[in-house]
């Protein structure tokens, strides 16, 4: 490897392959806390060409890549082992294009998302992909593992925000299809084979948004609800009488007393209780008309019977208060917590968080379980914070949790990836013969294996 690294800071330069006390411990591991090892290397290229140098030249060495983003995962697929080395993309941030007449935004993979964001805004667009971490999460990051977020409902996950890319294949080739069309059938569409890889089949350096108008009203609400059967019947309703919600966010009791009642959150917006409480948004393009629609819309369903109580925010202070409630930021307080990130059938969610509570309050009758999530696009988030016995750990929790959502015929990974703390479930939620494809995808591509080793599969 000593050969490697010279021939690298040869190529690249000093400046940007670091090793030894360079590397920070901000390389060590992504948000799940797992990465063990800092790696034996880290790029920092500043240009596509830099990247397709340095595959060119580990692929020859036969050394492990792990490309890194902002590394806000949680499912370990951006950490790297002592032999491996980090590709940090940290130094290619920027726009590089807003095209009004195509509503097109092009950065680099390294730019942080609320960066691309406000370039959106600033023109009057919006870019709908939104995150809790926008504000260090990278645009290459958040394509490699096909993020979600908030307002999937509306607008779909990454992919669907995603007209072009370009991307570096394992052996230094430099696949550019910076495409602005919203039509384009000619041939495969090999954009699609990188968007959710995380890394494993090439290295996205360049992308290009597709932009939407920016809203000109919104308007939130938090409604209490009887039961899980209501919650259905208000999503429906609001699908169709404004043409959809741009977030529709459910909590359990569980999650909703604990955090509203700690002193981070400082907020309980509805104080009588609720089986099931929902935060609800509506954007449009009418300020106007539009918050009365709103009004009128939860007005019918309180007299419907649909909801039981609900609370509209009258201003931006409100609407920060209530989405404070939804993030939850109180549960990272509890020891040893564990975070689920599964997707179920919607109409099947409640049975599934039953089944699920069930069994791990049978295996440790003394911990804390919540439930939450964007449900509308059937995401549902898992917390759990136990006191494990001398030799139980977080794969005893994982075991329980995935295996009630093999038995539901969900997903092991909603909008996380897999990464390596979920690979070994990925049989729960993908066939023999899906995995064998992949496994044909990776070999065509990767034929030394290379790119980010020993995730995914």
């Amino acid at each position: 490897m000593i050969e490697l690294i010279a021939a690298l800071r040869a190529a690249l330069g000093v400046e940007a392959v670091l090793t030894g006390t360079e590397i920070g411990e901000r390389y060590r591991s992504d948000m799940s806390g797992t990465g063990r090892h800092l790696p034996l290397a880290v790029l920092r290229p500043n240009s596509t060409e830099m990247v397709a140098t340095a595959l060119r030249l580990c692929g020859a060495a036969g050394a492990g890549i792990v490309p890194q983003g902002g590394l806000t995962g949680l499912a370990g697929g951006a950490n790297a082992g002592s032999d491996e080395i980090a590709l940090s993309l940290e130094r290619m941030s920027g726009i590089e294009e807003l095209d009004p007449q195509a509503a097109t935004l092009t950065v680099l993979a390294g730019t942080p998302l609320e960066t691309a964001q406000a370039a959106a805004a600033d023109a009057g667009f919006l870019l709908p992909l939104d995150l809790g971490s926008r504000g260090s999460a990278q645009v290459g990051g958040n394509l490699a593992t096909n993020a979600g977020g908030n307002r999937v409902i509306r607008y779909g996950m990454a992919r669907a925000q995603v007209l072009g890319l370009e991307v570096v294949l394992a052996d230094g080739t430099v696949l550019t299809h910076l495409n602005k069309m919203l039509k384009n059938n000619a041939g495969f569409d090999l954009k699609q084979l990188f968007i959710g890889s995380e890394g494993t089949l090439g290295i996205i350096t360049r992308v290009v948004f597709r932009l939407r108008p920016a809203p000109r009203s919104s308007s939130t609400a938090f409604c209490g609800l009887g039961s899980f059967d209501a919650v259905l019947q208000l999503l429906r309703r609001a699908e169709s009488e404004f043409g959809g919600p741009s977030a529709f966010e459910v909590m359990w009791p569980d999650f909703y007393d604990f955090v509203t009642a700690h002193e981070m959150t400082k907020a309980r917006p509805l104080p009588q209780e609720h089986a099931f409480y929902v935060l609800i948004e509506h954007q449009g393009n009418d300020a106007e008309a539009d918050p009365a629609r709103f009004e009128s819309f939860l007005g019918s369903a309180l007299e419907d019977g649909i909801i039981a109580d609900a609370v509209i925010a009258q201003n931006e202070k409100e609407t920060q208060a209530f989405w404070r409630v939804r993030e939850g930021y109180a549960l990272d307080t509890l020891p040893a917590i564990v975070n689920f990130d599964v997707s179920l059938a919607i109409g099947r969610i409640d049975d599934f968080v039953s089944a699920c509570r069930e069994r791990l309050t049978a295996r440790w009758p003394r911990g804390q379980f919540f439930f939450y999530g964007h449900i509308g696009d059937s995401n549902l988030h898992i917390t759990t914070a136990i006191d494990y016995a001398p030799g139980e750990g977080m794969h005893d929790v994982d075991d329980i949790v995935y295996g009630v959502v093999r038995d539901f015929k969900g997903s092991v990974s909603a909008e996380h990836g897999i990464g390596t703390l979920k690979r070994d479930y990925l049989g729960h939620s993908r066939s023999q013969v899906e995995i064998a494809v992949m496994r044909r995808l990776k070999a065509a591509l990767d034929p030394k294996g290379i790119l980010n080793p020993g995730k995914v599969i």
